[in-house]
C-alpha cells in the first residue's frame, strides 16, 4: 500500500523584539506630535475662552435672541441679534440649495464617468476654486451679477458669492466618500444586470451617503463666518429682511464689522455677543455632522 508523504509545515519566524533605539524614536516622534497639538491648541483655546467670557453676558440678555437692532441707539444695552441670525441662516441655506447639488453631481461625474480633457478641466477648476480667496470671490459676483447685468445688491448676490466657497468643499468631500465605497459592490450590481446609472444611485451613493452628509454640513459651517461677500454684495440693516432679493440684510459677521466702528461699551458688548453667537452656531453645526454621520452609519 503506497503512503502519502505531505510536507513539513512551515514554522514561521519568531517575532523579533523592538529595539531599544526604536522604541525610543517612537518616544520621542510621540512626544512631539503631541507637544505640537498642545501648542496648537494654545492660540484656539485662548480665543474661545476670551469670546466666551467676553460674550456670554450679551447672549444671556433678554431679547437677544428674538429682537433686531431697530430704534436701538449705539449706546444703549438694548435689542438683539434675530435679524442677523436669520440673515446668516439664510444665506448659507440659499448658497446650499445651488453648490450641493452641482458638487454632488460634478464628483458623481469625475469619480464613475470623468474620463479625457472635460474631467482633467473639472479637476482644475475645482482646484482653482479651492485656492479663491473670499474676497476674489465677492468681486468677481459683484462684476458679473451686479455691475453687468445691473441686479441690485441683494442677500442673494451674497450666497452666489458663497456658491463659489462652498462648491469645491462639496465636491471634493463628496469625492472622498465616492471613492472609500467598494468596487465589489459596483461589480456584482452591474453582473446582475442593473444599468451604471441605476447603481450609482441605488448602491454607491446610499453607501456613501453619511459621509457625504458630514462634508456638505462642515462646508455649510466654513462658509457662515465669510465676511468679505456681505461687506461688498449687500448693505447693512439694523431690522430683519425677509426678501432675499432685495434690500439690506444683516447677517453676524456684518454686524460685527458695523458694530466694530462703535465706541461705546454697548457696541463692544455686541461685537462680543455676536462673535460667541456665530461660534455657537458653527459649533452645532460640527455636532450635528457628528450626529448624522454616526446615525447613518448605524442603520446601514
Amino acid at each position: 500500500m503506497a503512503t502519502t508523504t505531505f510536507d513539513r509545515p512551515i514554522k514561521a519566524p519568531a517575532f523579533r523584539q523592538v529595539s531599544r533605539g526604536r522604541r525610543v524614536r517612537n518616544g520621542i516622534a510621540t512626544a512631539v506630535m503631541w507637544l505640537c497639538f498642545g501648542i496648537a491648541m494654545v492660540p484656539l483655546g485662548w480665543v474661545v475662552i476670551l469670546v466666551v467670557s467676553k460674550g456670554f453676558h450679551a447672549i444671556t440678555r433678554n431679547g437677544w435672541w428674538t429682537n433686531s437692532q431697530k430704534g436701538v441707539l449705539p449706546e444703549q444695552y438694548a435689542g438683539g441679534v434675530y435679524h442677523a441670525i436669520y440673515g446668516t441662516i439664510v444665506q448659507s441655506a440659499v448658497a446650499a440649495v445651488i453648490a450641493v447639488p452641482l458638487g454632488i453631481m460634478a464628483a458623481i461625474y469625475l469619480v464613475e464617468y470623468g474620463r479625457g480633457r472635460l474631467a482633467r478641466t473639472t479637476t482644475f477648476m475645482v482646484d482653482i476654486l479651492a485656492g479663491v480667496p473670499s474676497i476674489v470671490a465677492a468681486m468677481f459676483i459683484f462684476a458679473f451679477w451686479i455691475a453687468t447685468f445691473g441686479f441690485p445688491q441683494s442677500a442673494f448676490a451674497v450666497s452666489l458669492a458663497l456658491v463659489l466657497l462652498m462648491l469645491p468643499v462639496v465636491v471634493r468631500s463628496t469625492e472622498e466618500m465616492l471613492k472609500l465605497v467598494p468596487d465589489e459592490l459596483r461589480e456584482a450590481s452591474y453582473a446582475l444586470g442593473i444599468p451604471k446609472w441605476k447603481t450609482i444611485l441605488r448602491i454607491v451613493v446610499p453607501t456613501a451617503l453619511p459621509g457625504m452628509i458630514s462634508g456638505m454640513l462642515l462646508a455649510l459651517a466654513r462658509i457662515m463666518g465669510e465676511t468679505a461677500p456681505v461687506l461688498v454684495l449687500v448693505g447693512y440693516s439694523r431690522s430683519i429682511n425677509f426678501d432675499v432679493f432685495n434690500g439690506n440684510m444683516a447677517s453676524l459677521p456684518l454686524l460685527i464689522y458695523q458694530e466694530l466702528a462703535n465706541p461705546e461699551p454697548a457696541g463692544r458688548m455686541r461685537v462680543w455677543g455676536a462673535s460667541l453667537t456665530l461660534i455657537l452656531i458653527i459649533a452645532l453645526l460640527y455636532v450635528g455632522a457628528a450626529v448624522v454621520n454616526k446615525l447613518l452609519t448605524r442603520n446601514r
